[in-house]
């Protein structure tokens, strides 16, 4: 059995992603995780050195909530209580399109919970180099709902995680 929080949810979330053949465009879905967590190891010195596995594990997680309506109990058992929380506050409302998914009350959870922004930049990030780099349509809305985005969840910490986002989005 695993011991290490960062090797338990790599393992959980690879896997149920796998169990339902969840994609990232082309790709199994592990390489969208890959992406953020590769981000997350870039900019983790800016995370307590207490927090950082959690973190990690966090970026692992991100999603299978959302995506894959992984059960929060299932996810807490499988992780520990900081983990699923990650995921839980980093899942969308229900909504009929983006916005009404992240609205206000999305975005507030995200910025009182711990480093669950950290995590949401990572995702943000490693989501807007994919979609600049394949030429998706995503990119475009990436642009349009930057200002809306950093305006909900800019608070001062992750200055060079921004500069990042903000540089990739120019055209």
């Amino acid at each position: 059995m695993y011991t290490n929080i960062k090797i338990k949810a790599q393992l959980y979330a690879e896997r149920m992603h796998l169990l339902v053949n969840h994609k990232y465009d082309i790709h199994p879905y592990r390489y969208h995780l890959k992406m953020v967590v590769a981000i997350a190891n870039k900019y983790i010195e800016l995370i307590p050195k207490k927090d950082k596995d959690t973190v990690i594990a966090g970026c692992w997680v991100h999603d299978v909530i959302e995506d894959i309506r992984v059960n929060y109990t299932d996810l807490l058992y499988k992780t520990n209580l900081v983990v699923a929380e990650y995921a839980y506050v980093l899942t969308n409302n229900k909504g009929r399109n983006r916005a009404e998914r992240a609205d206000r009350s999305y975005y507030y959870e995200i910025r009182i919970y711990k480093h669950a922004s950290f995590i949401k930049l990572c995702d943000r990030i490693a989501n807007v180099i994919y979609s600049k780099h394949t030429k998706s349509s995503m990119f475009k809305k990436y642009q349009k709902e930057q200002q809306r985005f950093e305006n909900e969840l800019y608070d001062g910490r992750w200055d060079s995680m921004w500069k990042e986002l903000n540089e990739l989005l120019k055209d």
